[in-house]
């Protein structure tokens, strides 16, 4: 058993940080953590949105291309929220590269933790959100729950 530090979203880990108040509790992740350095994250928090906020979603593509400024996150509200997507992640980046973290936990369909879904309109698609796809290309280790 690992005792390496691991970043998670702080939803999965009973923590009421979802965009609606809620948490998205995951026993699985908890159990799998169990002895390691966790290290809870709400990206969108992080980037200075509120609890509870307005569903966001990405408009196009996923969040690779809202990183390389080719889409944007945008709520139901129809504000644009990429700049505090951006922010997230980078303060989450940020807390993987003070602890020393090579790994992370996140919460899939989520447009800025998603690992392999984020939902659009409605439906699950293949995808990653902005957090999950920062957090891979600086070689951080991405698992999706």
């Amino acid at each position: 058993m690992s005792s390496d530090p691991v970043i998670v979203s702080a939803c999965l880990l009973g923590l009421s940080t979802r965009y609606d108040g809620k948490d998205a509790l995951n026993e699985e992740v908890c159990s799998l953590l169990k002895g390691r350095l966790i290290v809870p994250v709400c990206p969108e928090q992080l980037g200075g949105l509120p609890t509870p906020r307005p569903k966001a979603e990405i408009t196009a593509g996923d969040g690779t291309d809202v990183l390389c400024g080719l889409s944007r996150a945008v709520d139901e509200n129809g504000e644009d929220v990429t700049s505090k997507f951006m922010k997230g992640a980078a303060e989450t980046l940020k807390a993987a590269l003070l602890t020393g973290a090579q790994e992370a936990y996140l919460k899939d369909r989520s447009p800025s933790c998603g690992v392999s879904l984020i939902c659009r309109r409605g439906e699950r698609i293949k995808g990653m959100g902005v957090t999950a796809a920062m957090l891979m290309k600086e070689g951080i280790k991405v698992t999706g729950f």
